[in-house]
């Protein structure tokens, strides 16, 4: 991209040719996403509008969130949305960045969820909020009780969930169970810090902006982990479930964990890549 005139000179970018140079290095779907940024419109208006020229301050901001995206920052930080369980949310440098593979902690606890029944479901470290969201608004009798200890995660949850009017949702500020009294559920769910320390991934990719304390869990990935699994079963109702996302190479050590705390008809599920992504248990009757 190049050429700093007045819309319409030769010299300026349209649309269609911005998207095209962008799209060498970034792939086209990046470069769309980025476009709509920049100018705050849908893909319906790129398309009819391919032809038209961009104003220097449209050029300017475009090109300026290209190179941050080559320079590595995620894309999701730099258009602050991302789609989770077909539902958009938004995301900043705060949070974790939702990503498909989640969906499965999803699934599993709708499983275990009646549709039409009341169920009290809470989710532990709630990030932006795209968990306890997404049940909530598949299961609108459940009610959801969401913690997070951070305050800008906080906040930013709650905005997801007032954004699709999820009002049986309550946050609290809590570090993991402190927070919750003698209260119990049918169900808890986590996806919690799971990386180890010292782990090559978290200088690659996304993982290098995403917040520290979100990834990073003790020495072997499992300190978090080990907390939830200790303290799930004072905070669950007779039979009910405990779920919660791991790492690839942590699940023989997560069910493990969950048999030593006395769990009953512990499990692991692989996601959509057959990787072994999501271990629980059921407390006794």
């Amino acid at each position: 991209m190049s050429g700093r005139g007045a819309p319409g000179d030769p010299g300026m970018a349209t649309i269609g040719e911005a998207l095209r140079q962008a799209g060498v290095s970034l792939g086209g779907t990046e470069a769309r996403a980025l476009m709509r940024c920049a100018l705050r419109r849908d893909a319906a208006y790129l398309i009819a509008h391919a032809g038209k020229a961009l104003d220097s301050r449209q050029q300017q901001a475009y090109e300026a969130l290209v190179r941050r995206r080559a320079d590595g920052e995620p894309l999701a930080y730099l258009t602050g949305e991302r789609e989770f369980y077909s539902l958009p949310f938004r995301v900043t440098p705060a949070v974790l960045i939702p990503r498909p593979e989640t969906e499965l902690l999803v699934e599993l606890a709708l499983q275990r969820i009646p549709a039409g029944r009341d169920c009290r479901v809470l989710e532990l470290a709630t990030g932006s909020g795209c968990v306890a969201v997404a049940i909530a608004m598949q299961r609108p009798r459940a009610r959801v009780l969401a913690t997070e200890l951070a305050p800008e995660a906080l906040a930013l949850a709650r905005e997801n969930a007032a954004r699709h009017r999820a009002g049986n949702i309550e946050f609290v500020a809590s570090d993991w169970f402190e927070a919750l009294g003698a209260a119990r559920f049918e169900v808890i769910v986590a996806n919690p810090p799971y990386v180890a320390e010292g782990d090559p991934h978290l200088a690659q990719g996304d993982l290098r902006h995403e917040p520290r304390a979100a990834l990073v869990a003790g020495a072997d990935g499992l300190e978090c982990i080990r907390t939830i699994v200790a303290g799930a079963g004072a905070h669950l109702a007779p039979g009910g479930w405990l779920l919660f996302e791991h790492s690839h190479d942590q699940a023989p050590r997560c069910r493990a964990l969950l048999v030593a705390a006395g769990f009953g008809q512990v499990l692991t599920e692989r996601d959509l890549a057959g990787i072994e992504r999501v271990s629980g248990g059921r407390r006794g009757g």
